[in-house]
């Protein structure tokens, strides 16, 4: 049997036998890069001795350690299996072939470097790095076969048996194949990422070098010299110069530290010429491959020399820096995140900036006039513009003072009924009207409209969809002010002992409860067959959203019954799937992707959670006999006034919550026919995917359209383009989107003290400036719970939330509903005790904490902490 390769002939197809680290090697030989002279031992040879030694057996009764095994058992099975290795003998064949290997690499006392290549290695899934031990500086036959035996043993560290048993590597699934090369006598080394850990970028080399050998500096023993190089064109961005104290150097004995020389200490160890060629070698590297690598690299007499290269994991998708400076466009005016704006918690994607900015304006101005009479707005007096992405009102000063002036014609507006203003209004006009237009609109498929229509289409629905939210904006006050006005009245006549105000509004129906009552009954339905249950709660969510897409049914389930329950299940997109989750059109709504309705049926199947209708039901007979016991000890006039102002408070809040779950009524169409956009400018090479339309700017979709490419026939493209013509600008879009995504937008513009005193109480986030253990907002449900928090950016994290977290976001739409009958709890950075949140988390009975400003940015995934929803308090439990 063949023991031994060199590590130019290995390749891909030879993981099983030579492991990962040598598979690296050998691509990296093959691209011509310069790499040590070196042979790898396979795992024949490690199977062949194991096998020689009888050491199989106990190997694998003494790594069975269950999932939970404490370090200390990891360390007992560990030293266990290490002496047998120790106590075991090289085979003969083994012996020979790896002296034959080692004359090869000179003989004699040549100094060679000996490291682990484990089938479970350096994979792009899991980089197992620094799992099993290497030794340097090996020097001898006997030193050699020293060495390999050691590296054979190191498999079965503590670290790297509890390290598999993480990733669900069994103990029976790998071996060991050994890496033996030249020394490098390294005057330098270090580590290069040939695409940015930090952020993502592709186009950003990362180099971490010091003084001496590498190996201290993959273990993070010394300090290293920092530098960020651009890819392409050598040049360095960034550099970090560390004050090396000491230094990883051979000695006669194998390595040792010792102290840089005083000269050296603080001097660069790549100027930025060496930095540009090991960058190059990087982006060779990382095209051979075609997937960004994790290099180890070492310097002698000035030559570079490769060690190992590794696909990066766990990279995260790029982006650019996180803005710190907040410029506004317009002098002379102030910027508020609030109304409409609380539904855009994200930077805004290019085409919705482009087209939500004037249809905002124009339907705000429309709808101030009319409120406060002809000429209170003017042009350029109100805008919709982003400041680093993020959506503000703008309004110049003195027309803001003028309106504010305005106050009583206003309220006449809002009681008065008139055209999209006031409860009326929304129900005997802008509704319909909202309807109407998203009918006319749907009449003909996307597919049968020109380009130049679809364009068209974008801008009515859009339109007809800000002028319905401007309308909603006058049904939000009379809610807060019929809420408040109750409580006040509620107060004069409340005895100790008497429940919150909040408890005689509850129980009432309104658009989110309806679609929550809709998924239970659907998961009532789905009981009636046990395949059908077998099938959803075992199939994974995204599959069964495929399934539903496409009319399959899943394997196990008889058709006629999956068209039953998907045309069911339809029924209920068709009702509630235009709630969005984010105003920003770029988002999927629940009708394109359904994958959390599924998810809530799941939890409903599994027999979590309350049943609806039977909370309402219970609800409603509590508030009921509260407000008889209260009404029933007041006189005649106080009992009218009381009842009066209740039945005003009952009858608006649940309207407010028709009213905001409608506002993308148009959404599913309207991403329809930008998605058509979408797939005829992939056809005629404009964009890569059907989804990047949402990230062109609207003068270039508008050019596109004007220019033919969304009529041109299938297989006809623009001609002399490698690549779609916008690929590129719609991939840096991207990657400032996602910079801009980490920041915290500022709820007020310029950020000065006077304005913060003059309009923070009426800004939907609190301070952004708190530190320490315990977050600040407003108490918005009552209760208390301790548990771990949840972090959920958007539809895209929901399948993490699991039952019994607190559930902490940006802000909740009426679209993220069916996640708070799994919460314990509630906190968000924007809202108030009057808002959508508090409302439906008043319905489900657990706390919230609204409006806290920074909960999304302090809290993580898992961390457990203490809501108190009366306080209005997150504490983080340490």
């Amino acid at each position: 049997m063949t023991y031994v390769m060199d590590l130019g002939d290995v390749d891909r197809s030879d993981i099983a036998g030579a492991g990962g680290k040598a598979v690296g090697l050998g691509g990296l030989i093959r691209a011509g890069l310069p790499v040590p002279p070196g042979v790898v031992l396979t795992t024949a040879a490690y199977a062949d001795f194991t096998a020689g030694n009888n050491l199989g057996a106990a190997i694998q009764e003494l790594a069975a350690l269950p999932p939970d095994a404490s370090p200390q058992e990891y360390e007992h099975a560990s030293a266990l299996i290490r002496t047998l290795f120790r106590k075991g003998s090289m085979p003969a064949a083994i012996q020979a072939e790896l002296e034959s290997a080692y004359e090869r690499l000179g003989g004699g006392d040549t100094a060679v470097s000996v490291r682990s290549s484990a089938t479970a290695e350096d994979l792009a899934s899991a980089s197992f790095a620094g799992q099993q031990e290497s030794y340097l500086n090996i020097r001898g036959l006997d030193a050699l076969a020293k060495a390999v035996i050691n590296c054979w043993a190191s498999l079965w560290t503590a670290r790297a048996m509890a390290y598999r048993a993480r990733e669900g590597v069994l103990p029976g699934q790998v071996r060991l194949a050994v890496v033996i090369q030249q020394m490098v006598e390294a005057e330098a080394a270090g580590v290069m990422f040939t695409a940015n850990p930090a952020n993502g970028r592709r186009d950003q080399t990362v180099i971490s070098a010091a003084w001496g050998l590498g190996e201290a500096v993959v273990s993070g023993q010394v300090t290293t010299d920092d530098l960020t190089v651009d890819a392409h064109t050598g040049t360095v961005l960034t550099r970090q110069t560390a004050d090396k104290e000491v230094m990883t150097v051979l000695t006669e004995d194998g390595t040792a530290e010792e102290k840089v020389a005083e000269d050296r200490r603080r001097a660069p160890v790549l100027d930025d010429a060496a930095a540009a060629e090991l960058a190059a070698h990087g982006q060779r590297i990382a095209d051979h491959f075609g997937a960004p690598q994790d290099i180890e690299w070492a310097r002698a007499d000035g030559t570079f020399f490769l060690l190992q290269s590794r696909p990066i994991t766990a990279l995260p998708e790029p982006a650019a820096d996180v803005p710190t400076e907040w410029p506004v466009p317009y002098p002379k005016g102030l910027y508020f995140r609030a109304s409409i704006v609380e539904q855009m918690p994200e930077p805004l994607t290019p085409l919705f900036a482009d087209l939500v900015d004037g249809s905002v304006s124009r339907s705000l101005s429309a709808l101030m006039n009319q409120a406060l009479g002809p000429g209170s707005l003017r042009e350029g007096d109100v805008r919709f513009p982003t400041v680093n992405g993020y959506a503000y009102y703008y309004y110049r000063t003195w027309p803001m003072l003028r309106m504010t002036g305005r106050t009583v014609p206003a309220m006449g507006a809002l009681f008065g009924g008139k055209a999209h203003m006031g409860v009326a209004g929304w129900r005997d006009y802008s509704h319909p009207r909202y309807e109407r237009i998203i009918k006319d609109w749907s009449a003909k498929p996307p597919t049968e409209l020109s380009g130049e229509e679809l364009l068209a289409g974008v801008r009515a629905l859009l339109d007809a969809g800000t002028v319905y939210y401007t309308a909603v904006q006058s049904i939000i006050p009379m809610a807060d002010m019929s809420e408040l006005s109750f409580r006040a009245c509620y107060k004069a006549v409340r005895r100790e002992g008497d429940p919150p105000a909040q408890e005689f509004l509850l129980g009432f129906d309104s658009e989110p409860i309806r679609a929550e009552k809709s998924l239970y009954d659907l998961a009532g339905w789905a009981r009636s067959d046990p395949s059908l249950v077998k099938a959803l709660l075992e199939r994974p969510t995204p599959e069964l959203a495929e399934c539903l897409r496409t009319g399959s049914a899943p394997e196990g389930v008889e058709d006629v019954l999956w068209q039953e329950w998907r045309f069911t299940f339809q029924e209920h997109l068709d009702l509630y799937g235009h709630a969005v989750y984010n105003l920003d059109f770029a988002t999927p709504v629940p009708a394109d992707n359904p994958s959390a309705q599924l998810e809530t049926v799941k939890f409903y199947l599994r027999g979590q959670g309350t049943d609806p209708h039977e909370r309402q039901r219970l609800l409603t007979e509590r508030r009921e006999a509260l407000t008889r016991e209260v009404a029933s000890r007041l006189g005649p006039r106080r009992r009218a006034l009381f009842l009066r102002v209740l039945k005003w408070a009952q009858e608006t809040a649940p309207v407010r919550e028709d009213a905001l779950a409608d506002v993308g009524l148009a959404w599913p169409l309207l991403r329809r026919i930008l998605r058509e956009l979408g797939r005829r400018l992939v056809r005629s090479g404009v964009i890569a995917a059907p989804d990047d339309v949402f990230w062109l700017r609207f003068q270039e979709l508008q050019s596109a359209v004007e220019f033919g490419l969304a009529d041109v026939e299938p297989g006809v493209a623009l001609a002399g383009a490698s690549r779609p013509v916008r690929a590129a600008a719609v991939e840096e879009r991207r990657i400032l989107w996602r910079g801009q995504a980490k920041a915290e937008a500022p709820q007020m513009l310029p950020q000065k003290a006077w304005m913060e005193k003059a309009f923070g109480s009426m800004m939907p986030a609190g301070s952004q400036r708190q530190s320490g253990d315990v977050i600040k907002g407003a108490g918005a449900s009552s209760g208390r719970v301790t548990a771990p928090a949840r972090v959920l950016r958007g539809p895209e994290d929901f399948s993490l939330m699991q039952p019994g977290e607190v559930l902490v976001a940006r802000m909740t739409t009426p679209a993220w509903t069916p996640l708070f009958a799994m919460a314990s709890a509630v906190v968000t950075d924007v809202g108030g005790p009057l808002s959508h949140s508090s409302i439906v988390a008043r319905e489900y009975g657990i706390p919230a904490v609204l409006g806290t400003g920074v909960a999304t940015q302090r809290l993580a995934g898992g961390q457990k902490v203490s809501v108190d929803g009366d306080a209005g308090t997150v504490t983080i439990v340490v």
